[in-house]
């Protein structure tokens, strides 16, 4: 009988906790490297599109994500000053904290026979590279981006607030909490000392809608942010961040880190080649990427208020998808 095969993990956020899952239910022997002991709450838009369902139900871990009482949403709301795109999703969308989500799948996959070694340690040939996102910025105006949550009033309705050059999303997660996260370039948040409450208030209706919310913890930043796809060695398996960074603004970023996840450690433990592997996950992420990156420049070229009236809704949400 042939020996499973081993599979070396770098990174032990979502992407790389859905390759090991991923990569047990493919017969594997995964090893988790991950200095992190996911103690902290990370900056993240917790918005789970309807098809990250499918990924956790692959994954084996829907019905423990479903237990921890994640909030649902039906509808979507984009806000430009005073225009407003609204429209029901096409299926419920999930909300739920990433700290939460990241305890679920680390302790799955521990507990599912995947060795968990808190060190750092240098990616390798064939191992999966999920360490997340660029952290190198070119210089110039660089974006960080900002999270916190609020207690008080939720809504079944992710929200998207685009101001003068920065936006943020508005979504509920488990246990009436509401999630506030978003980005903005260097330049804007130095001149409000850094101040995230300032910045809510440069938007009147965001400044509205945060009014009878509660901040329930210090608000969090990372950065600088680098879009798109990152240049890794091409002997690796690249997953999450480490893949590509995708606009948060779309939603699509966790159900992107699941998938590309998924299928990293399903073709390491398969010892499909890598260079098969990207040509798969480019061409299930590819739309996603590719209209992330339009959007962002219609945003950037100042024309999203022309255009908000004329657009539906849903274009968005459902463009940003992977097929």
């Amino acid at each position: 009988m042939a020996e499973p095969n081993s599979v070396r993990i770098v990174g032990g956020g979502l992407a790389g906790c859905a390759a090991a899952l991923a990569a047990l239910r493919a017969g594997a022997e995964p090893s988790l490297f991950d200095p992190s002991r996911i103690s902290r709450h990370r900056v993240c838009g917790e918005f789970l599109s309807p098809e990250v369902r499918q990924s956790l139900e692959g994954l084996g871990v829907w019905e423990v994500a479903a237990a921890c009482g994640p909030a649902l949403m039906h509808r979507m709301e984009v806000h430009f000053g005073k225009r407003i795109c609204a429209d029901r999703l096409p299926e419920p969308a999930i909300g739920l904290s990433r700290l939460r989500l990241d305890h679920l799948l680390r302790d799955a996959a521990v507990g599912g026979g995947c060795l968990y070694v808190p060190e750092r340690t240098e990616p390798s040939a064939g191992c999966v590279l999920a360490t997340g996102r660029q952290s190198a910025a070119p210089s110039g105006d660089r974006i960080f981006g900002f999270k916190t949550h609020f207690s008080g009033p939720a809504r079944d309705t992710v929200e998207l607030y685009f101001g003068d050059r920065f936006y943020v999303g508005v979504n509920p997660v488990e246990a009436g909490i509401t999630n506030v996260c978003g980005l903005a370039p260097e330049s804007l948040l130095r001149g409000l000392n850094f101040d995230y409450d300032a910045l809510l208030g440069l938007s009147p209706a965001l400044a509205e809608r945060t009014r009878p919310l509660t901040r329930a913890m210090a608000w969090l930043t990372t950065g600088p942010l680098v879009y798109g796809r990152t240049e890794q060695p091409l002997d690796l398996y690249a997953a999450g961040d480490a893949f590509s960074f995708i606009d948060p603004f779309t939603g699509a970023g966790m159900l992107n880190a699941l998938e590309s996840g998924r299928m990293a450690g399903t073709a390491a433990a398969r010892q499909d080649s890598p260079a098969a592997y990207r040509a798969a996950v480019g061409k299930r992420l590819g739309r996603p990427l590719f209209m992330a990156s339009l959007f962002r420049k219609v945003l950037e070229a100042g024309v999203g208020k022309l255009l908000a009236p004329w657009i539906p809704g849903r274009w968005l949400f459902s463009l940003t998808r992977p097929r």
